[in-house]
């Protein structure tokens, strides 16, 4: 079985599709396959569904959905199969379990390779945790469960896979810049301090960038545009790293510039103390 949550739910088993069309049916099983081979129990299933007032009749027409789901499986996998659909998705005390192996989901394999690739770059590695960070990257298809319609628990699920998202865009392009590769990350910083006006992190990053690539005067007026925006929408002056980067940028500070072999720490911690 394939699972895909990082963009459109796609499901399938030997290539035939077992994700349900309707809506309800498809946020179950989002929720069974963020978390393989754990039991989710039937209140957090219900929840999800219909929020903080399901219906009388909200377990029977669960366990119609769950019935639902066992038959597409059990079609996709065939009479020849080994396993059957209720040894897949199975009964547990107090609710349901998808047994598969974890990276059989998509954002499984991704935050395998998210927890190497920072590991890599704590160590140094810059080479290895940019292609690895990147690899994990390249699993999103888009939105997390861009298609499914999602409530309570998959709405606080959805928030935390975009959060590490753009946690680990942040990560592997601190590898980069330490690799030097600070005019091809140009135009994707361009494009991410656009749609992420306030994020501190990533403005550090334009900065250094663009002053590497000779370019001090428009590192300093991304700096100054992000006061403004910070000052005149929150109220906040830029953090002090971000200060402290910039006066680093004002006197043409030496550590900013590409330091040769490997160094731990990120842009945005440079001048964090």
């Amino acid at each position: 079985m394939r699972i895909q949550i990082l963009g459109p739910l796609t499901a399938e088993i030997n290539g035939v599709s077992i994700a349900p069309t309707a809506g309800k049916p498809r946020q179950i099983l989002a929720l069974l396959a963020l978390y393989p081979g754990r039991v989710m129990p039937v209140p957090t299933l219900m929840e999800e569904i219909w929020g903080t007032e399901p219906p009388v009749s909200a377990l029977t027409t669960l366990q119609t959905y769950i019935l639902q789901l066992r038959r597409r499986l059990g079609t996709a996998m065939g009479p020849d199969s080994p396993r059957n659909a209720k040894e897949v998705l199975a009964t547990r005390h107090g609710g349901y379990i998808l047994q598969i192996p974890a990276d059989a989901v998509d954002v499984h394999a991704y935050e395998r390779l998210v927890t190497a690739g920072r590991a890599a770059f704590e160590a140094g590695d810059d080479v290895r945790a940019a292609e690895t960070l990147r690899q994990a990257l390249d699993l999103w298809q888009g939105p997390a469960l861009v298609d499914v319609r999602v409530g309570p628990v998959l709405t606080i699920e959805t928030l935390r896979l975009e959060e590490s998202r753009l946690g680990t865009v942040e990560r592997r392009i601190d590898a980069e810049l330490r690799l030097g590769r600070h005019t091809e990350l140009l135009a994707e910083l361009r494009d991410l301090i656009a749609r992420h006006p306030q994020h501190e992190g990533l403005h550090s990053q334009a900065m250094v960038a663009l002053y590497r690539s000779g370019r001090q005067a428009a590192a300093l007026d991304v700096y100054r545009r992000l006061r403004i925006r910070l000052i005149e929408e929150l109220g906040v002056e830029p953090s002090p790293q971000v200060q402290r980067l910039h006066q680093a940028m004002l006197s043409v500070d030496p550590a900013l510039d590409v330091v040769a072999g490997p160094r731990r720490g990120s842009t945005f911690d440079l001048y964090a103390s």
